[in-house]
């Protein structure tokens, strides 16, 4: 195997892999699911460090089974690159980093998932509300905005720890808290929802000519329904008998 004087990877190689980022379930099979497309994301990486028959083992290693969340998969395949570097310089064996991807792969889609999906993505939507509500031209480019920044950085910082550190990057997943700061992305976008909605019960009655006093009365039932869905009951089916309710009294009422 050919040794290589520096395992760090070019400025433009590194760009080039964390564009690539982007487009790894553009190849997702039911078979690899994210498999070939991680072997084309790591791709620049291996062409800097192998040539030949080492690369072609090199992309043997890669093109196995892979999937985890499309945010956080920098990190895992930054670990691989570094890996990969290690092993180009003759310094360390590779044999470690299967057993770490099948470790972290499932740990880190549940993370990814409560993170992004069920955390920043309502968020951000409740968020651009509050411009749509004023019909502003800007509410999409802040959901955009409050979305992507976010996810952008991850996927940047998650491919530089991951080529810097090696298995040591797992400390940016323990450091950052993800799973505490899902939740409280979660509590934030209830509470924003919240007061959505009762600016909304304001503006209502206002243009109705009647007191806001009257939105208190909504009081009992909010407790009511949160007594419930504490004591088990379908949180969709209080969302319909909400919804039903709240139909039949604008009918009734205005």
């Amino acid at each position: 195997m050919k040794m290589m004087k520096r395992r760090k990877l070019p400025g433009f190689i590194f760009f080039q892999t964390f564009l690539r980022s982007f487009v790894l379930q553009g190849s997702w099979n039911f078979e690899r699911l994210q498999g070939l497309g991680a072997l084309y994301v790591m791709m620049p990486a291996l062409n800097h460090y192998f040539q030949g028959s080492d690369r072609l083992a090199a992309c043997k290693r890669h093109l196995g089974y892979f999937n985890t969340h499309p945010f956080m998969a920098t990190s895992v395949l930054g670990t691989a690159i570094h890996q990969e570097g290690e092993l180009a310089a003759g310094s360390a064996a590779n044999d470690n980093f299967q057993d770490y991807r099948q470790m972290v792969m499932a740990p880190y889609t549940a993370m990814g998932d409560a993170m992004f999906w069920g955390g920043l993505r309502p968020l951000a939507a409740g968020i651009a509300l509050f411009f749509a509500l004023g019909t502003s031209a800007w509410a999409p480019v802040v959901f955009l905005l409050v979305f992507n920044l976010p996810h952008f950085w991850y996927r940047w910082n998650g491919l530089s720890q991951g080529c810097r550190k090696g298995f040591d990057s797992i400390e940016l997943v323990q450091k950052k808290h993800l799973p505490d700061l899902a939740v409280r992305l979660k509590e934030g976008t209830v509470i924003l929802l919240g007061g959505l909605s009762a600016y909304l019960m304001y503006a209502e009655l206002g243009q109705k000519n009647l007191s806001p006093l009257w939105a208190f009365a909504c009081l009992p039932a909010i407790y009511l329904l949160g007594w419930l869905a504490r004591k088990g009951v379908s949180t969709l089916l209080l969302v319909w008998v909400v919804v039903a309710v709240a139909t039949m009294t604008i009918e009734i009422i205005f």
